[in-house]
């Protein structure tokens, strides 16, 4: 039906949704109502879509238009059947790449890289003709900005969306909802979160092996069930686990025997899924469906093979009749549709899907069993995230049919029940930014923005906010380090930048001074040890001859009362000269203070030759007590007291000349140190002390804000080297787009420069269409399976065509290679002869029995290579011969199953 356009004030809400509705959808519809953009964070099957429902009746009854964007096209075009059976097939369009119906309509439903690319098309916040009376853009499944490939068109669309269109963006549960509402408000504005975790159908969870099935969970739903604990420590766990494995139709007879079904069966691979259908259906006492079903089931079938007769020989149809079906990407669209049809209907009792259909296409089961709970990635196998585990979980309960929703864990050789319950009791996953600039985001942001404001712009992005607050606790360190300085600073009287200036000079003479005094004194210390190795030396030979009574002055390591450097030197007179170590002799000397010391020839400092000898020391005994080790001292007895009174006083050694000019330089120095005016300051060690802990501190500062700022620079720095690879191409002069970046900028693809440069090579120009279709495609075809293969060769033409790119590829590849850019440049030839010998007229059935892919493999290859078909005519500055041969190639393969007529849709 149809619906008024007139204004309206208030929308009933009661006419509207004649049942009632949830606080979160109230609340959702309040902010709407009050002019915000509002972000819906709930459960899958909650009802989010209703808001959204919402958003497009109030459109309508104001006159103006909604914009309704899903993540993939086979969601798009499940929402534009949904909306023409709710609002009228002549209120709602749809745009995606190679399908656009309707599309001026009031409700227009696109894939959110169409509405990106409209955007592209005006100065960002700016409303283009595109986007004339559109009041909302709905962003349903806006967890996708997880997405490695998609995310960032999500961000784009949301800061490029002028301001005066409100944003709804629809999300299942993330971790961090808040931040990305906080993104939005930031750069788009004012956002309302409407945050709800209430399920209208509560899930249960349950575990399945070879035993039978049992509840996941313990009674508070918090830990695992304590039945399912291993009661033993586990070894040989891989034998033990495999035979506790349950096989597939004793897990499907359980869910039968206890009214769990319809279920979706999600398994990791499309083989996986191809053979459970057929292991099912072997089975034939397994029957999921009744009389009534089955007649219904062959019914609807017939009906579709009259519309599709190519498809009557399908291996599918036989499961299908008994309510068993498949679901994954290698399929033909046409029978996904049909599968999705009569799985809502309550005819199909279990599908056997990839995880694909966990992103959003509506089938809603009473049970989801997951078959496994690890799978294959990029990065290798890995345990499955909460996100990914709950999205599939979600799919449980249907509102308004189910009052409970299960979801079966399967035990496994590498899970089991510690594993599932580890994932159903896990919170789910934070959203994180996979923002990257591309060539076609570089070219035309700056065909209409300066190179300022693109900087502006990438820099409003979900990752650079994610990474300010990522790098909090780094900003924080810097301001603390900040506020050390200024407190160090103060302390020395530092408030000003001349005040560090003057003091820095100071501190600098000063600290030369003190440097200058350290290499005096250390010089003097050279000296002074140079020259008590001449005077060891010298007085060892003197002492040598010296006689005994000879009058010597005794100072240094082993005279205990005269060891410090400020000691006095004692006089004495040589009374014995005794063997000590080696061939050097030790000599007992008795002082004038009446102590007899056993010293060597370095502790002799003067030795007074010309004094008269003491001839008493002749008849003078020499002490029992002394063993005549060196360092023994003892005092003297009332004998040697006579002696020891006839020592006379003698002169003080005098320091080598060369040793008291040295010692003049360093006194000349250190009272000029004294004396420096940088003691207005302070205490010079206390400031000089500052000073380097200041100097520290500013290099430290400077160091960690400019790793801070290369991080939080990271996406601009990204888009600058596409910036100097498009200038090395002849895409940019400077910053303006030349014809070839003009040209670069009107595609979408994996790698718009490639596709470009291809085109304006003049390499495809002679093609004729069918050529020009193969070799299109293999510009844009990925295979991601080494070993498949095509009977079809490729023609003359096109391998000549595609060879006379490869140095330009290489050239590419090598460029990106300098700038760490990993944008892929395709270049197939293998199985592109698929797409050519199509173009022909070659029968699908007779393609598809010639090559290894799966009919579904073979379709989307098609469609990529038609999507970049119907981008070449609106190309500029290419030949009208290469826009008319694409036209025309477009023509011939654009046929079913690649194109979906509006029925199918």
């Amino acid at each position: 039906m149809s619906y008024s356009t007139q204004n309206s004030q208030e929308l009933d809400l009661k006419t509207l949704f004649p049942f009632e509705l949830d606080n979160f959808q109230k609340q959702a519809i309040a902010a709407l109502n009050a002019g915000k953009s509002v972000v819906v964070c709930a459960p899958t099957g909650s009802g989010k879509t209703l808001i959204g429902e919402y958003a497009i009746y109030r459109a309508l009854s104001r006159g103006r238009r909604v914009f309704y964007t899903t993540p993939l096209k086979a969601l798009s075009n499940q929402k534009l059947r949904d909306f023409r059976n709710q609002f009228g097939s002549e209120m709602v369009g749809l745009v995606t790449g190679d399908t656009s119906v309707n599309r001026e309509a009031p409700i227009l439903v696109m894939t959110t890289e169409i509405f990106r690319n409209m955007l592209y098309g005006t100065p960002i916040g700016e409303i283009g003709t595109s986007l004339e009376r559109v009041e909302a853009v709905v962003l349903d499944e806006c967890h996708y900005m997880n997405d490695r490939q998609r995310g960032t068109v999500w961000e784009e669309s949301i800061i490029y969306c002028p301001s005066e269109i409100q944003l709804l963006a629809l999300s299942a549960t993330v971790a961090n909802s808040d931040q990305l509402t906080d993104w939005i408000l930031r750069v788009h504005g004012p956002t309302e979160l409407i945050y709800s975790d209430f399920r209208p159908v509560p899930l249960e969870f349950n575990f399945s092996n070879n035993k039978g099935l049992f509840p996941l969970l313990n009674n508070n739903q918090k830990r695992i069930n304590p039945l399912l604990k291993p009661k033993t420590r586990q070894t040989g766990r891989d034998r033990r686990e495999r035979q506790l494995e349950p096989i597939l139709p004793a897990v499907l007879s359980q869910l039968k025997e206890r009214d769990m079904l319809p279920a979706i069966y999600f398994i990791f691979s499309r083989r996986g899924c191809a053979r459970a259908v057929t292991d099912v259906a072997q089975v034939s006492n397994l029957t999921l469906v009744n009389e009534a079903e089955a007649a219904r089931l062959q019914k609807l079938i017939q009906e579709f093979l009259k519309r599709n007769p190519e498809l009557a020989k399908s291996q599918q149809l036989e499961p299908l009749t008994r309510g068993i079906a498949a679901h994954h990407a290698g399929m033909l669209p046409v029978w996904k549709g049909l599968v999705e049809e009569l799985f809502q209907q309550g005819l199909i009792k279990v599908v056997f899907a990839t995880e694909t259909l966990a992103a959003g296409i509506n089938m809603p089961a009473r049970t989801t069993v997951i078959s496994s709970l690890s799978k294959r990635t990029d990065d290798g196998h890995r345990l499955l995230r909460p996100s990914e585990f709950l999205q599939m979980a979600g799919r449980a309960g249907r509102r308004g049919m189910d009052f409970q929703g299960y979801v079966v864990t399967v035990q496994t050789r590498f899970e089991g029940a510690k594993e599932a319950a580890y994932l159903a009791t896990s919170g789910a996953d934070p959203l994180v930014s996979q923002f990257t600039p591309s060539y076609g985001m570089v070219l035309n942001l700056l065909q209409t923005h300066t190179l300022e404001e693109a900087k502006e712009l990438v820099e409003r992005s979900f990752g650079q906010y994610l990474s300010t607050l990522f790098l909090m606790p780094e900003r924080k360190e810097i301001e603390q380090k900040q506020e050390e300085l200024t407190s160090v600073e103060n302390k020395l009287g530092i408030y000003e930048e001349n005040d560090w200036v003057n003091l820095e000079q100071l501190l600098a003479g000063y600290e030369k001074l003190r440097e200058k005094a350290k290499e005096e004194k250390r010089l003097l210390k050279i000296l002074q040890k140079q020259a008590e190795e001449t005077r060891i030396k010298e007085m060892s030979l003197s002492l040598s001859f010296a006689v005994l009574g000879t009058i010597v002055s005794l100072k240094g390591k082993h005279v205990p009362t005269a060891k410090k450097s400020t000691s006095e030197p004692i006089p004495a007179v040589l009374v014995a000269k005794v063997p000590g170590s080696g061939q050097s002799s030790n000599f007992l000397c008795l002082g004038r203070d009446n102590r007899w010391y056993v010293v060597a020839a370095m502790d002799v400092v003067v030795l007074q030759a010309d004094l008269p000898r003491l001839v008493a020391v002749d008849y003078m005994e020499l002490p029992v007590e002394i063993d005549f080790r060196l360092g023994q001292c003892r005092k003297g007895d009332e004998v040697s007291l006579a002696l020891a009174q006839q020592i006379p006083v003698v002169e003080l050694p005098v320091d080598a000349p060369e040793v008291l000019a040295q010692m003049q330089k360093v006194a000349t120095v250190e009272a000029q140190a004294e004396e420096h005016p940088v003691k207005e300051w302070g205490n010079p060690r206390t400031l000089l002390k500052g000073w380097r802990r200041i100097g520290m501190l500013r290099a430290e500062i400077d160091d960690r804000q400019t790793q801070l700022e290369d991080k939080l620079a990271r996406h601009w720095q990204e888009f600058l080297n596409l910036i100097e690879i498009l200038q090395y191409f002849g895409c940019l002069h400077g910053v303006e787009p030349t014809e070839i970046g003009q040209a670069c900028a009107a595609i979408r693809g994996d790698n718009e420069l490639w596709l470009g440069l291809a085109l304006m090579s003049g390499a495809l120009e002679p093609l004729d269409p069918h050529h020009l279709a193969a070799a299109c495609a293999g510009l844009v075809t990925e295979i991601t399976r080494p070993d498949s293969w095509t009977r079809y060769e490729l023609s003359v033409e096109v391998d000549e065509a595609l060879a006379s790119l490869r140095s330009l590829r290489h050239q590419l590849f090598q460029v990106q290679r300098r700038y760490r850019v990993a944008l892929p440049v395709w270049l197939e030839r293998d199985l592109i002869g698929l797409v050519e010998q199509w173009a022909l007229g070659v029968e699908w059935q007779e393609l598809v029995e010639n090559t290894s892919l799966d009919e579904g493999d073979v379709v989307r290859i098609l469609r990529r290579t038609l999507d970049f078909l119907s981008q070449i005519p609106h190309v500029p500055h290419l030949s009208d011969a290469l826009q008319r041969n694409a036209y025309r190639a477009m023509q011939l393969i654009d046929r079913f199953p690649v194109n979906e007529s509006l029925d199918t849709i």
